[in-house]
């Protein structure tokens, strides 16, 4: 063989063995990369249910929080008619001290409003201040309840000029007692405050009439004539 016939298969013969390692190369570059895009969906897919099992315990925990922090319901007295009226001791437009004791073989009207010089409440007051002869004459009190302190009563008496005694339940007993303290709704939110309520005492002190979330026009000539009905 002459010299350049082994120097041309010398190269040929290394050419064939480069190659070869080459190939050996890609195919094992091309099994981990097969294998790494195999175990990779399946990572994801532990990674996206770990991270789901988290959002659950997340949310778990959220509506637990929510419930914790939810106003409590409603505030209920039981109170019904024919019941004996709950005894009150609370103080008035004025600084005199009122009781349920005051008005013993009388009957008594106790309108209960959410707050002193708002546009229903003014009108309910007003009502009552109009009406406050004629219930005189049918024998029956009128008072006016809230949770304001007594100078926002004395303040919404001299504004309005009204003629009915304004008591003022700061710490709610007396609203709690009778029902007209509990859950309401506004704007989407619940929150705890006075339901508008009405109550009619008889001369035996028992309850007579209970009127629940009243509505204003008209409510004090019903209550009226309920009374003289009496």
């Amino acid at each position: 063989m002459s010299k350049k016939s082994r120097k041309k298969s010398s190269k040929t013969s290394s050419g064939s063995s480069t190659a070869k390692k080459r190939t050996a190369k890609t195919r094992a570059s091309t099994r981990t990369r097969s294998a790494t895009t195999q175990r990779t969906p399946a990572s994801k897919s532990t990674r996206t249910i770990e991270k789901a099992g988290s959002h659950r315990a997340a949310s778990k925990q959220l509506s637990s929080s929510k419930s914790a922090s939810s106003p409590p319901a409603e505030a209920k007295s039981g109170l019904v008619e024919g019941q004996k009226a709950p005894a009150f001791r609370l103080p008035r437009d004025g600084g005199d001290v009122v009781t349920l004791a005051d008005y013993a073989g009388r009957k008594l009207v106790l309108f209960f409003y959410p707050r002193a010089d708002t546009p229903g409440c003014t009108r309910e007051a007003i009502d009552f201040t109009r009406l406050a002869a004629a219930f005189a004459d049918a024998g029956t009190a009128v008072l006016g309840i809230s949770a304001d302190p007594l100078k926002a009563q004395e303040k919404f008496r001299d504004k309005h000029k009204l003629g009915v005694p304004l008591i003022s339940d700061e710490k709610h007993e007396m609203l709690e007692a009778y029902g007209a303290w509990g859950q309401k709704s506004m704007y989407g939110k619940s929150f705890l405050g006075i339901l508008r309520t009405t109550i009619l005492v008889g001369t035996d002190g028992r309850i007579a009439r209970i009127w629940r979330n009243v509505r204003v026009d008209g409510h004090a000539d019903q209550v009226l004539e309920a009374a003289r009905s009496l």
